[in-house]
């Protein structure tokens, strides 16, 4: 079965379904993957343990089997039943390779070695080492020989794999039918449901709001689904709710709509003669009360215009009293605010002639609109104004380059040829300041 695929207009980037069934399954899986490497490798170990008892087992039941019959063909001398016996040794399933030592008197010792095709040597495996006796009389014990029995680790190489195999085997299978059971319950459980959930929220709309979300299963399980349904219908519930008091609302103010609009004509009425007195304080800086920003760009473009009509100067000056940060951090805002004051109150006693418009654009930013003033005159007004200021010898204890408040001043004058707006020429004269504040502060550059 495909599963069904969803778009939420509201997230375009959503273009393809991510079951959440699949990632616990992956999640799954990877965890059943480390398990298994773990339990393979604790396993193989016990398996080795194992194997080498099993190993060792069968080789005592070999030496219990054919010690007897081996120490009394060497007692007997019985060459043809001893080269039988340690043939018949060599070919049992877990041998190697069989040694047998007969000590002879005033004589080496004699050695008969039989071992497996293919044997390269124990490793491994386990060995035995058993020495043969017989009894010839009654309370007397004769050694013959020395038997030593080693395993064949080929054949314990290949048990220990068989049993690997069948451990991976076993955890693979395991793996996979958790795998298997997790998304079948997750699907049947969880996905089936989230799905549904999913289709009738799509089909929710104002009109649809009373249709309570039910979700198909078998009884209350008070589950996190149920949780969800429970505050679904709840949403439904507060959203139907708001709505009505929405229409009831929109009925009364219908209702009062008349009502309104006389009152609204009143009220405009006296809005325009409040208007016209908020468009007058609206122009003044309330802290200096020279002109604010808003009025300086309502008389910029008409002196712009004006001096390119009549070919007379314009000059603006670009004034930034120097480490004003600095000065509130010492001083406070209510010195930084009497200090501001106090500069502006400097400015107003210097541009006084008609037509100069002095204007506080922001924090401790001035600009001056000088008409009929060129470069060498705007200069000379700006070093006025640096040097009266001065006179005025506020303390300034945070300034690295004088005790007392200073100001750097932009100078620059209307190019009718290159000009074209007023930005042009203020943003000139913000580059002129921006000279002045790197060349050291408390100086008029151009």
């Amino acid at each position: 079965m495909r599963p069904e695929h969803y778009e939420d207009p509201t997230h375009p980037s959503m273009s393809a379904e991510r079951p959440l069934a699949h990632r616990l399954v992956v999640a799954t899986l990877v965890f059943c993957l480390a398990f298994t490497c773990a339990t393979v490798s604790v396993r193989t170990w016990f398996a080795w343990g194992t194997e080498i008892q099993a190993m060792n087992g069968e080789l005592a039941l070999i030496d219990q089997v054919f010690q007897g019959s081996l120490s009394k063909a060497i007692w007997e001398m019985d060459r043809d039943s001893l080269e039988a016996q340690l043939d018949s040794v060599v070919h049992a399933a877990p041998v190697g390779r069989v040694t047998l030592r007969i000590p002879r008197p005033e004589r080496a010792e004699e050695v008969l070695v039989r071992q497996r095709d293919g044997f390269l040597g124990t490793g491994p495996a386990p060995s035995l080492q058993r020495a043969l006796v017989v009894v010839p009389y009654p309370g007397a014990v004769q050694a013959v020989g020395v038997l030593v029995i080693e395993g064949d680790p080929a054949l314990l190489r290949q048990r220990l794999w068989k049993e690997i195999w069948t451990i991976m085997l076993t955890q693979i299978v395991q793996a996979l039918a958790l795998a298997g059971i997790t998304m079948l319950m997750f699907n049947g459980l969880v996905t089936v449901h989230v799905r549904h959930i999913a289709r009738h929220l799509e089909r929710l709309t104002p009109e649809t709001l009373g249709k309570r979300l039910r979700l198909d299963r078998l009884g209350s399980r008070n589950d996190e689904l149920d949780l969800l349904t429970l505050r679904i219908n709840a949403l439904q519930d507060n959203m139907g709710q708001y709505l009505q008091r929405q229409r009831e609302a929109e009925q009364a103010l219908a209702a009062s709509r008349d009502d309104l609009a006389l009152e609204v004509a009143q009220r405009t009425a006296e809005l325009v003669r409040a208007n016209e007195q908020l468009q007058s304080l609206s122009r003044l800086d309330p802290l200096t009360g020279l002109a604010n920003r808003r009025y300086f760009d309502e008389l910029k473009d008409a002196e712009f215009n004006r001096a390119l009509r009549s070919g007379r100067p314009l000059t603006v000056l670009m004034c930034d009293v120097d480490f004003f940060k600095r000065y509130n951090d010492t001083h406070g805002h209510g010195g930084g605010d009497a200090c501001l004051k106090q500069v502006a109150d400097t400015m107003k006693a210097l541009f006084m002639r008609s037509g100069e418009v002095i204007a506080r654009l922001g924090g401790e930013e001035f600009a001056v609109l000088l008409p009929g003033s060129d470069a060498r005159q705007a200069r000379q007004a700006g070093e006025r104004l640096r040097e009266a200021l001065a006179g005025k010898r506020i303390p300034h204890g945070s300034s690295p380059i004088s005790p007392y408040v200073t100001v750097s001043i932009g100078m620059a004058e209307l190019d009718p040829v290159g000009m074209s707006v007023f930005d042009q020429l203020l943003h000139s004269a913000d580059q002129a300041l921006y000279r002045a504040k790197n060349g050291g502060r408390n100086r008029v550059c151009e």
